[in-house]
């Protein structure tokens, strides 16, 4: 399991002072009101920071970090991922899990067939998801729903997921 999740993205700065625009790829930006301690991957290394202050513009957390307080202080983390340790990270209800422990897990029919591998998951509007790399090479998207994913087993590395009639089907 990955010891830092991804909460954002830094866009750009923000004004002179030292603060810069996250898009939020956690499900409510609002989540950043409770975060006091981020990491932010360099490129080269992590860097610990810790968060003064926060506000919101449209979809976007505006952040102010300790201890960089110009423009020339954050412009070198321009694009890079804003982390969170795991322990930090907003707890999870029933059935839920973090995107980042579900890629690379095996599919496995509930025939009990190898299926392929879980590449990516796709945050819609509606309902998450799964995009599947078959067996065969082909690519397949599996909806989030209880009727075709039945079970998520992270122990295991293992997903089991129902072929719904058509599901198949290009």
């Amino acid at each position: 399991m990955e010891e830092f999740l991804r909460v954002g993205v830094i866009t750009s700065t923000h004004g002179l002072r030292g603060e810069v625009k996250v898009f939020p790829t956690t499900d409510d930006v609002k989540r950043f009101k409770s975060l006091k301690r981020a990491v932010i991957d360099t490129g080269a290394g992590l860097l610990p920071v810790e968060i003064s202050q926060v506000r919101f513009f449209k979809n976007l957390a505006i952040l102010k970090f300790k201890d960089l307080d110009s423009i020339n202080d954050v412009e070198p983390y321009r694009k890079r991922d804003l982390l969170v340790k795991r322990e930090d990270a907003v707890p999870l209800g029933p059935d839920e899990h973090f995107i980042a422990d579900l890629i690379g897990l095996s599919v496995v029919t509930d025939a009990g067939e190898e299926f392929g591998t879980v590449r990516d998951i796709l945050q819609t509007g509606a309902n998450d998801v799964y995009v599947i790399d078959g067996r065969d090479g082909k690519e397949y998207l599996f909806p989030s729903i209880r009727e075709c994913i039945l079970d998520v087993n992270l122990e295991k590395g293992q997903v089991t997921v129902h072929v719904m009639d058509g599901l198949l089907d290009l």
